[in-house]
């Protein structure tokens, strides 16, 4: 059914494609199993067992973006390898206009696997509160805040919003402290109007990956004592 350049055998838990790399070789698998995971908040939760003659890594070759997900042999399991021009001359028959339209699907499919993921921080007690805050970028802090605050991140709303995967120090003010807290963050989500149809404002979407034990506790306190007083509905 597929053209075959080349077959790779691999041993158990060995990595096949890992989630944020690069590449956009597509797989099929020969024998064995392959396991589909994502990495969120630091934990990995596999997503799908793959079984024999189903295709993986397809997501890259079609459009263009970084491995979403790691693919992980269960047991031995040997992959075909598709051959690339075999690839690129099938799909260079489609119609230009619905090859844009299939890279369009890819990165919009994307862009809600990342937002996904960082729609996981809301496990935790969040609140709907406007709170100012600064964050820095490559130049400076800039003034900006939140309306959607949990204790494993946060929503700012930005018309400038910082890369997926940037890595920045936010400075966070709680009502009564006299100093804000100082933590360390990356970028899980970033949206721009222009490339949403559905109204949402422009931003990013912030999990906090380093902060004190004394803020930490100062914040869940602070998410408590807020959800108590004014809960979601």
């Amino acid at each position: 059914m597929f053209n075959i350049a080349s077959e790779e055998t691999y041993q158990d838990g060995q990595i096949i494609i890992k989630e944020g790399t690069t590449g956009d070789w597509v797989y099929v698998i020969l024998s064995g199993s392959v396991e589909i995971s994502k990495t969120v908040r630091g934990k990995e939760f596999v997503i799908e067992l793959l079984q024999p003659n189903e295709v993986f890594g397809e997501l890259g070759f079609l459009g263009g973006v970084r491995r979403t997900a790691t693919a992980r042999a269960v047991g031995e399991t040997t992959v075909g390898v598709i051959d690339r021009e075999f690839l690129d001359w099938e799909f260079n028959k489609i119609p230009s206009e619905f090859r844009s339209i299939l890279v369009t699907l890819v990165q919009r499919f994307k862009k809600l696997i990342d937002r996904s993921s960082g729609f996981s921080l809301r496990r935790e007690t969040r609140v709907l509160k406007t709170l100012s805050l600064k964050y820095k970028d490559k130049k400076s802090f800039v003034n900006a805040y939140t309306g959607d605050l949990s204790s494993g991140g946060l929503f700012i709303k930005t018309e400038n919003p910082l890369k997926q995967g940037e890595h920045f120090l936010l400075k966070l003010q709680l009502p009564g402290l006299s100093d804000p807290m100082r933590i360390k963050c990356e970028v899980a989500w970033s949206r721009k109007q222009e490339e949403e149809t559905d109204g949402s404002p422009d931003g990013m979407g912030v999990k906090f990956i380093e902060m004190t034990k004394e803020d930490k506790e100062m914040l869940k306190q602070y998410l408590k004592d807020t959800a108590l007083a004014n809960p979601l509905k």
